[in-house]
């Protein structure tokens, strides 16, 4: 039934999902919802007429009112084909416009009262209508120029009409736009905006036309390629095959295979696809191919991009630190900063430590414990007697038995190129005629260099900006200057007694009883026994000897548990010299009696603090002044400028001013054989020398460090706080130390500060006075005690 003007009509709706129906268009789709299915039926029923809408929401099963276009298309049923059970094919064909008034969800199908849409007619003069005819089927030869698959009855169709309204509804309706564009044409009554937003959308549609067939064009390029490729090497390997019964095809499939998976710059893998193509020509077996195999199994194994999540966490680091380092509150400070910044920044490009101190302090450990605070992977490169540049940069693969250099080693095995790179021993490097190892380095710590680094083996740029670098060293002396100028110093000093006790307790003898197998109730070592191993049994900066000694306890002990003897040992300060001998060493302790000429110097060694005894004797003579004890150069200077001292104050101390002219003087150090150097015995052989010229006694319990100079200034020294740890265990009470290394007693062992007096000096008149025990004191001593004091070469006679 057809609507009279301005006269709704009620028909069955159904909703369409995707497709737009247009009048004087035949169009087929599937019918597989109930509601749809029994809308069919229901216009069958009548007079084959059916109102079609199209969804919002392509993929809502039962749509309401709300989700249907108003606009619709009435169509009449030209065909029902029913393909299986529960899907129906609709050949329908489209007779007019329609608008929805009313909307009804019946319970068996959907009905709508609709509302013929009027054309609005085109009142321009002919030659308009004839130029927007024109212009439209011009946009679609150019649509079609770019889309071949249209069929040829279309373009005829399109070519022959000359009504606007159907040829722009026709066009619309063929072209493969989306469904959301094709309502927004069959909503317009107006025929002049209906051509108009359809040559908008043949433009816009025929733009991304072309760019979807360049893209093809350049996929099919692509995969053409791939498949002749695939298709050469398979013929390739047959071939390989044939002739030699081998797999060397399979190998090079393997090689393009992990350069597919491997993370890293497209330069990178573009150089490394020429050595796989150079290695593909090369028959089984050459020595060229073995060069080229290591040189492409280095490379696919380098962590070109992969990185390992870094830890940021600086509670979490300090507690490591704690738990591994015992003291070193410096190289903790250094490291928590370290961590500080990278969670700020993010990056600790630049970041180059060095740490310096004696041999066995734990350098090597630090630099673990820092790989574990920040989540790195750990490599030690070990840099001790390297003399040659081609183990820091690689040998050329042009030479017999070429390797990488030990850096990129390092990165490979680390399997990270944000790792931790211990650099051990970095003083010990040599040169000679093959280079300079310590020049190589230089590129290696620059971080403006260090991003391009390359190796001549790899040849291909590596960055390591992303590596942390730790060097370790024993010395300064050898690091060459511009080397060193790259590397932020951190110095190390020697373990004193209390710290080697304190790790030993904690964690030396914990350590020892893990590897020996036995448990901390099975063995016990007493706090007194493991000061006794510290102080008689080793003489070190670090603790690798103490440690060796625990482990001769463990098994000691584990060979008297494991007999059956005890099940228990203890092992006591008085057990010692039976489990490991006499004691190896002693302590430098102070005299029992104040004595002339002979005073308490502070000594500085890699090993620790020592007490220096110095002896000055005078006797008759004809000015003579000798020197002896392994005395070095500014040891010796350091003395005869004590001499031009007192000379110059004799009067003041009451010496004779002449007894450079007649007076022997004779400087004599301790253990003789032990060579002897440095400027801060000055204050202690001017105090050994005024005693011995006025017979005035040394207090025992003082020793004293500075350097001085002629006119008795006293000058700072270094390494006060392991001479005061020396003073300490010796007995000292009182320590004399130069003003300007106040400062420096905050690195002082709190114990030691406890128990030890420490007195500043600017000048040496303030050390004299309180050093020397007064002339009536110390006679009115030696009467008391009835001594015979012979005069002697080493000990003056006491008048």
């Amino acid at each position: 039934m057809l609507p009279l003007d301005n006269t709704a009509v009620r028909l069955p709706l159904l909703a369409l999902r995707g497709l737009v129906v247009f009048p004087k268009t035949v169009a087929s789709f599937d019918v597989a919802r109930k509601k749809s299915a029994n809308a069919l039926k229901a216009a069958m029923d009548r007079d084959q007429l059916l109102f079609v809408a199209t969804q919002k929401d392509f993929y809502l099963e039962e749509p309401n009112e709300k989700d249907l276009y108003e606009i619709g298309t009435v169509v009449k049923i030209k065909q029902i084909l029913k393909v299986s059970d529960n899907v129906i094919k609709v050949l329908v064909e489209g007779l007019y416009r329609a608008k929805r008034l009313t909307f009804k969800n019946g319970t068996q199908y959907l009905v709508a009262d609709v509302l013929k849409c009027e054309e609005k007619e085109l009142h321009n003069r002919e030659v308009y209508k004839e130029s927007l005819i024109r212009r439209i089927k011009t946009r679609f030869k150019s649509y079609m120029a770019v889309l071949p698959s249209i069929a040829p009855d279309i373009a005829m169709t399109v070519e022959n009409s000359t009504d606007i309204g159907f040829l722009c509804d026709f066009i619309a309706f063929n072209v493969p736009a989306p469904f959301d564009d094709k309502q927004y044409v069959l909503e317009q009554t107006s025929i002049s905006k209906r051509a108009k937003i359809l040559l908008e959308l043949l433009d816009k549609e025929r733009e991304i036309t072309e760019i979807d067939r360049k893209i093809n064009e350049k996929t099919r390029a692509a995969i053409d390629e791939n498949q002749k490729q695939y298709y050469l090497r398979e013929q390739m390997k047959i071939i390989s095959t044939e002739l030699y019964g081998d797999d060397s095809a399979d190998e090079i499939d393997e090689y393009y295979e992990k350069l597919n998976k491997l993370e890293a710059e497209d330069s990178v893998k573009d150089a490394l696809a020429v050595h796989i193509a150079k290695l593909s020509k090369m028959p089984q077996g050459s020595h060229e191919g073995t060069v080229e195999r290591n040189y492409l199994d280095l490379c696919l194994a380098l962590p070109w991009k992969k990185t390992t999540p870094v830890f940021s966490d600086v509670l979490k680091a300090e507690k490591i630190l704690n738990r591994d380092i015992y003291g070193m509150e410096k190289v903790k400070t250094r490291i928590l900063e370290l961590l500080s910044v990278f969670k700020l920044s993010g990056e600790v490009k630049g970041q180059i430590i060095c740490l310096v101190g004696p041999p066995g302090v734990g350098k090597t450990s630090i630099g673990k414990t820092i790989a574990e605070c920040m989540g790195r992977k750990f490599a030690r490169v070990s840099l001790g007697g390297i003399h040659d540049e081609a183990e820091i940069r690689g040998h050329r693969k042009t030479y017999i038995g070429a390797m990488p250099g030990k850096i990129i080693n390092a990165v490979k095995h680390a399997g990270s190129s944000n790792t931790l790179i211990l650099l051990d021993e970095v003083d010990k490097l040599g040169s000679d005629y093959k280079g300079d190892p310590s020049s190589a380095l230089l590129e290696v710590l620059d971080p403006e260099q260090n991003a391009t680094f390359v190796d001549h083996y790899v040849e291909i740029p590596f960055d390591l900006s992303k590596v942390l670098f730790v060097a370790t060293a024993n010395t300064l002396d050898t690091i060459p200057a511009p080397l060193r100028d790259r590397m932020e110093i951190i110095e190390l000093g020697s373990y004193t007694r209390e710290e080697k006790w304190n790790i030993a307790k904690l964690h030396l003898v914990s350590k020892q009883l893990e590897r020996h197998g036995m448990k901390k109730s099975q063995l016990k070592l007493t706090d007194d026994a493991l000061y006794d191993l510290i102080d008689f049994y080793t003489r070190e900066a670090g603790v690798r000897k103490l440690e060796r000694l625990i482990a001769s306890l463990c098994r000691k002990s584990a060979k008297i548990i494991a007999s059956g003897e005890k099940a228990r040992v203890t092992v006591k300060s008085s057990d010692l010299e039976a489990l490991l001998g006499k004691h190896k060493y002693k302590h430098e302790i102070i005299l029992p009696h104040d004595e002339v000429g002979i005073i308490n110097g502070l000594a500085w060694t890699q090993v620790g603090g020592e007490i220096m005894q110095l002896e000055v004797a005078t006797m008759k003579g004809t000015g003579k002044v000798e020197l002896t004890g392994s005395l070095g150069d500014v040891m010796k200077e350091s003395a005869r400028a004590a001499i031009s001292f007192v000379r110059a104050n004799a009067e003041k101390y009451c010496i004779d001013p002449d007894f450079y002219k007649d007076t022997d003087i004779h400087i004599h150090a301790a253990e003789a054989a032990v060579p002897k150097d440095g400027p801060s015995a000055g204050v202690t052989i001017t105090t050994a020398l005024i005693s011995a010229l006025t017979n005035r006694p040394v207090r025992r319990d003082i020793a004293m460090t500075g350097e001085v100079t002629i006119h008795g200034r006293v000058l700072p020294i270094g390494g006060l706080k392991e001479k005061t740890m020396a003073a300490y265990t010796g007995g000292v009470k009182t320590v004399f130390i130069p003003k300007a290394n106040i400062p420096d007693l905050s690195e002082v062992d709190e114990k030691v500060k406890g128990n030890v007096e420490f007195i500043s000096a600017q000048y040496v008149d303030e050390i004299i006075e309180k050093a020397l025990v007064p002339l009536s004191e110390a006679k009115q001593e030696w009467k008391m005690e009835n001594k015979v004091v012979i005069e002697s070469s080493i000990r003056p006679t006491l008048r």
